[in-house]
């Protein structure tokens, strides 16, 4: 069992990363890692799961001129009646924001034995993406324009600060087989300063005062967008530098907790000046 796309919770958590310079118009990010605990928010009686634990780990190295790369990790333990099953999801992506090509790799284990193995490469084009793909299959596509998961989440940060609430957009980040654009809507509510019963604000550090925008994310099928329920949604809380926290990943049956237990931010590199 998958829960959803790992490739589109790392694309989510690059937005743990903080916002600094924005060299021509797009945003440099800190490197850093970041943890999250996991834990079953709720389940229907349908899903059969009685528990979930794990742990999610985002690690993201580069700068905006050199490109970023992102190691994202994605375990837990599913426990029904009839069995107790370990995944084990792994991402690794390359983004570099000017050439606007996305290179991606996506593992996932069931109990310790590889099940699925992602992997290629995108480029962006004035109206298209073109796809190479090595795994599963070595197959070249054509699909409509979309934005990489670094820009896309980028997107997010600008338009909040814009005062946007409400809008659409369309992603490619490799998941699955790596040939669908996934249609995304995004709800932002008005920023809030965190309660003094709000323990999670603690783990942000320094920022643990600050205000957040309470952010909605439902991802569609793009060959399939005129179906009313999504695949998938996941709803964070973003501070203005990008930091996100109180996770809840919601797959319909059943619905993960994701509480952040650790952030880590390492030097970043600056971009050397241009010609």
């Amino acid at each position: 069992m998958a829960f959803g796309s790992a490739a589109a919770l790392a694309g989510l958590l690059s937005t743990t990363a903080l916002s600094i310079a924005q060299p021509a118009g797009a945003a440099a990010l800190v490197p850093h890692r970041a943890v999250y605990d996991l834990e079953l928010a709720n389940s229907e009686e349908r899903s059969g799961i009685s528990g979930v634990y794990g742990r999610m780990v985002y690690e993201m190295n580069g700068s905006a001129c050199d490109g970023f790369t992102v190691n994202f990790r994605f375990v837990t333990r599913i426990d029904t009646d009839e069995f107790s099953r370990v995944t084990d999801q792994q991402t690794t992506t390359y983004e570099d924001l000017r050439a606007g090509t996305f290179e991606f790799v996506n593992r996932s284990f069931v109990d310790d034995t590889l099940d699925s193995e992602t992997r290629g490469s995108a480029r962006r084009t004035d109206d298209a993406i073109d796809v190479e793909m090595e795994a599963p299959q070595q197959i070249s596509l054509a699909l409509d324009r979309a934005l990489f998961p670094t820009d896309h989440m980028i997107e997010l940060i600008a338009k909040a600060k814009a005062g946007e609430r409400f809008y659409q957009s369309h992603i490619y980040d490799g998941s699955d087989d790596g040939d669908k654009i996934m249609l995304t809507t995004t709800v932002i509510g008005e920023p809030r300063e965190p309660s003094a019963q709000d323990a999670e604000a603690k783990q942000a550090g320094p920022f643990a005062n600050d205000t957040a925008w309470p952010v909605t994310i439902a991802y569609f099928n793009e060959a399939e967008s005129g179906d009313e329920v999504p695949e998938y949604q996941i709803s964070f809380k973003l501070y203005e530098n990008g930091l996100t926290r109180d996770l809840e990943m919601d797959y319909g049956d059943f619905a993960l907790r994701g509480t952040l237990a650790g952030l880590e931010v390492f030097d970043a590199k600056e971009c050397a000046e241009q010609p």
